[in-house]
């Protein structure tokens, strides 16, 4: 969906631990304007919001920290191990999140730039439409596994992360670009900026068009 023609869109999805973190810093590095879905989150659901209150009073405030913030990890294990308290808190929080998103989107509407979401559930919400093309960065279950357990999750909770996403294959499927990330940083350096060059030289034509 082009809505601008000076405006390139493009959505960075992938599994848990793959690697999209990584991959927008390069591409802010070569110029991209990245709007983080993580970060839309984790505004939305700052004390004082009105999805904060809808999460606390949906959840309870056991899942408060002593300072009033939602405490994510006591938050996911709730969600994590059930798929319906999962789908509650993202009907609170993605529409949120969308339309931040989208007000960021609109703010760039003139500007003769790439901007890059990243978006974890871009397929699983059906927000793919929405950009000029997608990206999906992917690795292998046993690369999640160990990325996850160096950040302290057991097997098990890390294996709920995984299973709450589209399969790493299904998305390749769907992507216009797949980086796979499975090896060294240089390797995933050398695929991403690749598939910047192409984006770029699209954005480019565009602006001819």
């Amino acid at each position: 969906m082009r809505s601008s023609p000076r405006l390139t869109r493009v959505g960075l999805t992938g599994g848990i631990a793959a690697g999209k973190s990584a991959v927008a810093e390069l591409w802010r590095q070569r110029g991209a304007v990245v709007i983080d879905s993580d970060r839309l989150a984790h505004e939305a659901l700052a004390p004082g919001t009105p999805t904060h209150a809808a999460v606390v009073k949906e959840f309870g405030k056991g899942i408060l920290n002593a300072d009033g913030s939602i405490n994510r990890a006591t938050l996911g294990e709730i969600v994590f191990r059930n798929q319906e308290r999962r789908q509650v808190l993202n009907g609170l929080v993605h529409p949120v999140v969308r339309q931040k998103r989208r007000e960021q989107f609109a703010a760039l509407e003139q500007a003769d730039t790439v901007a890059v979401a990243v978006i974890p559930l871009l397929y699983e919400v059906g927000e793919e439409k929405e950009f000029d093309c997608v990206v999906t960065v992917a690795c292998s279950e046993a690369t999640q596994l160990a990325r996850l357990g160096a950040h302290g999750l057991s097997e098990s909770q890390a294996r709920a992360r995984i299973a709450a996403q589209w399969p790493a294959a299904k998305k390749m499927d769907r992507a216009d670009h797949v980086i796979w990330n499975d090896g060294s940083r240089r390797v995933l350096a050398e695929q991403a900026d690749t598939i910047w060059n192409i984006i770029k030289e699209r954005h480019h034509a565009a602006r001819q068009t």
